[in-house]
């Protein structure tokens, strides 16, 4: 027991004759066990314990209570009654406190006087005068201020007294423990941080007393704070409208409805009065009564159905700032002529908020009904409207339950309006209700969505570091700290590259930015994921996947691939004189790496020495003769020619062809060609007629009608193979082949295409290393048409890189 460690302490001055001069001292603990043995004073007294019965021996207490008595049989001094000692000795002087006695023997008359210290332990703990202290604290007050807070008190002394006060946790208070006179302890508040009421309103303080027992005890106080504001808010009804429905025989004095307004302000900014405006009618004023100070609307007047039904009001509370402000709200009073007495609905307790996660079957409301009519008429039934996820349980005679039935979530209804509606059995039925608004808290039970589950996005190449991409927002319908969302790209490594070295997300609003910059030649494309968390705890994420297309652009310009030009920008080629019209003269092969449109290229002459000799294929570069040569054509004809790309701007190459004509053999040439050696003759000996004949108008007009008959004699062939053309002749050395060539490690190959009626011929060049070209043609049809007519023939060129 809390007393053990105590040790009950004798002291016997002396033991003479006249024993009421002498004093035995005793010391307990107070809070004894009643029956617990002080001393056994027939022992101390030196009495003989048979005599105690027969000597009357007695004992006085000089106090209003007995709280020691003697056992005659054993002669021991026993506890009676609990002993407080701070009722015994109330004040809080350090000194000792004693119960004094006198034990009385007869037959001789002997008095002793017993003295019992009652030694104080830690049985209180510190209390204060007042459970809470309230304190209007100006927002305006600097830091630093000072404010007296009640001292708590202990009725214990010495060491078990009160030592220090503790202040619960604040940003904007703390408190100074101060020691006044006689050893006493008070604090006072301190203003650490100046209040702003906008942001907090009240502050919630706990002012702890501890006192300096083992173990020690303490006691606590709760420090108000109120923070006082200007006028700045206008007084609210709960209700713009209220439609009162009041019966005929109502009762003087009857509240009809307590008009609650509330003002956000504090003080006298808050101090409402409330008053009827001039739309209200004075039949109405006379009726009811309002009270200016509290809101309540009572009956005054006779209330009857027949003579008048509705009564409108229009109420102004007022508040009492300096620059008031005010607020209205309509009431209308519905005076009904049925049951004396409607039935009353009283919510006794009602839980809200709530969170959304709720358990089913949770009690959140109690509600009693009651009626003062009696029978059918005082039956009530209670009831909820139907489809809300609440149902009424019968507690007891007039009291009902509202209880949770079906799961809440607040994304879907966030809070509910929960109107009881009691209604009695009397015919016609008359009914009340009560509305109570139950809202619900958040909690994260809703995982952040994205409004695609596949997002891609196409960046321009050569795009400049930082550029925006897009915006990846996705959208979490949980509430405060749950709803707000950090964006994150999951890691994933392309090519010993991590996500995070090219892409960065904002990770408040989703906005994803380029960190680099790209180039479609290198990489065309990355997929990674981008994770979006909310704050909540614990946190919910999702994940959507990202596909960035890099789109080319026309940053390369076209390579002239053939004819080659391996010691400068002048190509020389040899064509016969003798060449006939439509063959091929050379063609212009260009490449470009860039894709799709810009990767397609079109050719054309940017400078010809003679255009009414040569036409150009823009589309697959092939350079044929548009006519056959004469002997005014000069020997050497120079075209350059550009190829261009598709791209916006387009780029281009150009190449420039010297071509050189050579006369051959006319049996080299009369061995080539299957056309009969008259028609070239006789096509000299036309031209000598018209050159001869020219001044003379008969014989020219003889010379032209003969030379229209020859043409039109000029045989066709249709069995026979059409004359061959003459073959170019290429001053380096070529390697004719009619199938496709590919490059070998050290060489990449240029086709160089010229037709003749008899096949084809392809020229062998080197070209640089590093890249390897497969170049494929497929053989065009034969017979002998004008550039114009005849279909472009196919070039395949496949880019492949180097393995090594």
């Amino acid at each position: 027991m809390f007393w053990a460690r105590y040790v009950i302490v004798f002291t016997m001055f002396s033991f003479l004759d006249r024993a009421s001069t002498s004093v035995t001292h005793y010391s307990i603990p107070e809070e004894m066990k009643e029956g617990s043995v002080v001393a056994n004073l027939a022992n101390d007294l030196r009495l003989d314990l048979k005599t105690l019965n027969e000597r009357k021996m007695r004992l006085d207490i000089i106090a209003n209570k007995k709280y020691l008595d003697v056992n005659k049989e054993t002669g021991e001094l026993y506890i009676v009654e609990r002993i407080d000692r701070e009722n015994i000795c109330p004040s809080k002087s350090l000194g000792s406190c004693y119960l004094k006695l006198e034990v009385t023997l007869e037959n001789p008359l002997r008095i002793f006087n017993i003295e019992v210290e009652i030694i104080d332990i830690n049985d209180n703990a510190p209390h204060f005068r007042r459970d809470a202290v309230h304190l209007d604290i100006s927002e305006a007050t600097p830091k630093g201020e000072r404010f007296s807070l009640s001292n708590a008190v202990d009725p214990d002394v010495g060491s078990n007294t009160l030592k220090t006060y503790r202040l619960s946790e604040s940003d904007h208070f703390n408190i100074e423990v101060q020691t006044g006179r006689e050893g006493s302890k008070f604090a006072e508040l301190i203003l650490t941080k100046t209040l702003d009421r906008e942001q907090q309103s009240v502050h919630n303080l706990i002012l702890t007393a501890v006192d300096g027992g083992t173990p020690s005890r303490s006691g606590t106080a709760s420090i108000i704070v109120h923070v006082l504001d200007t006028n700045d808010n206008a007084p609210i009804f709960e209700k713009d409208n209220y439609n009162i429905n009041i019966m005929e025989n109502s009762h003087f004095g009857k509240i009809v409805v307590h008009l609650n307004a509330k003002d956000l302000d504090t003080g006298s900014n808050s101090d409402l009065t409330y008053s009827y405006s001039l739309y209200t009618s004075e039949k109405a004023q006379e009726t009811f009564n309002l009270n200016p100070k509290t809101g309540e609307i009572i009956v005054k007047g006779v209330l009857n159905y027949e003579d008048y039904k509705i009564y409108d009001m229009e109420i102004i509370a007022t508040d009492k700032g300096v620059n008031s402000l005010s607020g209205q709200c309509t009431v209308k009073i519905i005076v009904e002529d049925m049951n004396d007495n409607h039935p009353e609905i009283s919510i006794k307790s009602f839980q809200s908020p709530v969170s959304e996660d709720i358990e089913v079957d949770t009690v959140i409301a109690v509600v009693s009904v009651s009626d003062k009519d009696s029978g059918d008429n005082g039956e009530v039934d209670l009831h909820i409207p139907r489809h809300m996820p609440f149902k009424l349980r019968q507690s007891s005679d007039n009291y009902y339950e509202l209880v949770v039935s079906e799961a809440l979530d607040r994304e879907k209804v966030p809070e509910y309006d929960i109107t009881f509606t009691v209604t009695d059995r009397g015919s016609p039925p008359l009914s009340d209700n009560e509305t109570m608004t139950l809202e619900l808290l958040d909690v994260n039970d809703n995982v952040p969505q994205f409004p695609q589950s596949f997002y891609t996005i196409r960046v321009l190449e050569n795009n400049a570091p930082g550029a925006l991409l897009g915006s990846l927002t996705a959208f979490d319908p949980d509430l405060h700290e749950n709803q707000y969302l950090v964006y994150f790209i999951l890691e994933k490594e392309t090519a010993n590259t991590s996500m995070s070295m090219l892409f960065s997300i904002n990770p408040e609003n989703g906005n994803l930015y380029a960190l680099k910059t790209f180039d479609y030649e290198i990489e065309k494309e990355f997929l990674f994921h981008i994770e979006a968390r909310d704050s909540g705890s614990p946190p919910l994420s999702s994940n959507v996947t990202v596909h960035i297309i890099v789109v080319d652009q026309n940053d390369n310009a076209p390579v002239i691939v053939s004819p080659w030009r391996a010691h400068g920008s002048v190509v020389d080629e040899k064509i016969p004189r003798s060449t006939d019209k439509g063959s091929l003269v050379a063609k212009v092969i260009a490449l470009d790496i860039d894709s799709v449109h810009n990767s397609r290229i079109s050719y054309q002459f940017l400078q010809v020495t003679d255009a009414t000799l040569f036409s150009l294929d823009q589309y697959n570069g092939e350079i044929r003769t548009m006519r056959m040569f004469s002997y005014r054509d000069p020997r050497y004809q120079q075209l350059v020619v550009v190829a261009k790309d598709n791209g916006q701007p387009s780029l281009s190459a150009t190449v420039t062809i010297k071509l050189s004509t050579v006369e051959t053999a006319v049996k080299a040439y009369a061995d080539m060609t299957e056309v009969p050696l008259e028609y070239d003759i006789f096509s000299d000996l036309n031209l000598y007629l018209v050159i001869g004949l020219g001044s003379v108008s008969f014989l020219l007009l003889i010379t032209i009608l003969v030379t229209i008959v020859l043409k039109c004699q000029k045989p066709k062939s249709s069995k026979v193979p059409p004359p061959s053309r003459n073959s170019v002749i290429s001053e380096r050395n070529s390697t004719i082949a009619d199938s496709t060539l590919v490059s070998n490690d050290a060489y990449w190959y240029s086709m160089f295409l010229a037709e003749t009626r008899k096949g084809k011929l392809v020229v062998r060049q080197p070209m640089p290393k590093g890249s390897r070209y497969i170049v494929s043609s497929i053989p065009r049809g034969t017979g002998g048409t004008n550039t114009s007519d005849s279909a472009p023939s196919t070039l395949q060129l496949l880019r492949q890189k180097s393995r090594q």
